[in-house]
């Protein structure tokens, strides 16, 4: 999250206005992120976050929101747009398209434990099988095409040994791609950025999921992927952390039990997962927007992410195959 846009306070009082919810209390930028303009958003009607999209589009948007409102509606926690007397949950404040949803309780762990991630496990699980009757479909902007778009792009900004992996991480993604593994992965509507920093916590208890906007229908092990690359690895080297991965998982499937493709592919779906993110921050870092509140994340820790899992992968045992009886 970040502040590109400036919102006055008489700006969110007409917001405030068409939604009924009543007068405005506080108005708060909030720094972090790269994306979007959020701001926290104090009023009579309660605590919420209003995020202006500087990026995506009034065609792209109701994806988003829709997705939000039916994942909230199935007893996710998960931001729920606010709806004007006439249903509409899209809006425009200061020129942009504009939400305003609730404000989840609690706060970001960051420094987990086995605990906290089982509690994501859990959710995430909850949440890909809530998504599964979800009407509306958009691909991952942020996938595959993405990454062969971006990757000429930040090249010229990196040394020779970066660019050398970048180069073959990308073309042995796309050979995963093509493989029938990859086509047999089952697919639903995807949260895709469920970092520590997107997700809330009372104590032990996941109150929310929130930060939507990178979602789109991919295959639900990239989502898992994204998820043990953050919540189960030690950050300052990326190494993989087994009690906080096998913690994640185990709960994961006691939801949804992998596939034996997904099982089979899950090792490639963790390199994927720090490609994508390290590209992102490379396009970030060397090819800024301007925000009065932005911090740019920094691009080699997904490096080191990537290198962790192309030398140490991590692989799942298949599923014992059921013993065919033969008559003698």
């Amino acid at each position: 999250m970040a502040v590109f846009t400036e919102v006055s306070p008489p700006e969110a009082r007409e917001l405030l206005r068409r939604l009924q919810l009543g007068n405005l209390l506080a108005l708060t930028g909030i720094q972090g992120g790269i994306e979007n303009t959020n701001y926290f958003v104090s009023c009579e009607g309660g605590e919420f976050v209003l995020t202006l999209f500087e990026r995506l589009s009034a065609e792209q948007l109701p994806f988003y929101l829709y997705l939000m409102q039916h994942l909230a509606r199935a007893g996710i926690p998960v931001p729920d747009p606010q709806a004007d007397p006439q249903g509409a949950i899209l809006h425009t404040v200061a020129g942009k398209p504009a939400a305003l949803a609730t404000r989840l309780r609690g706060a970001s762990q960051l420094a987990p434990q086995a605990g906290h991630c089982a509690a994501v496990g859990q959710m995430l699980a909850r949440m890909h099988l809530a998504g599964r009757n979800y009407p509306r479909s958009q691909p991952n902007l942020r996938g595959l095409a993405w990454w062969n778009d971006t990757v000429p792009v930040v090249l010229p900004h990196v040394g020779a040994d970066q660019a050398q992996l970048l180069r073959a991480e990308l073309a042995y993604q796309n050979q995963v791609a093509s493989s029938s593994d990859y086509a047999a992965l089952p697919r639903g509507p995807i949260h895709a950025d469920l970092f520590r920093d997107n997700v809330m916590f009372e104590g032990q208890q996941l109150t929310g999921f929130f930060d939507f906007y990178f979602a789109g229908v991919d295959a639900w092990l990239f989502d898992l992927a994204v998820c043990l690359n953050d919540w189960a690895i030690d950050l300052p080297s990326g190494q993989h952390q087994p009690e906080r991965a096998a913690a994640l998982l185990d709960a994961y499937q006691q939801e949804r039990p992998l596939t034996a493709a997904e099982r089979r592919l899950l090792p490639a779906m963790l390199r994927a997962g720090a490609l994508r993110f390290w590209i992102s921050r490379l396009w970030d870092f060397h090819l800024p927007r301007q925000a009065s509140l932005l911090t740019p994340h920094d691009p080699t820790h997904f490096e080191r992410v990537l290198r962790q899992r192309i030398a140490h992968p991590v692989t799942l045992p298949l599923p014992a195959q059921p013993c065919l009886q033969t008559t003698p």
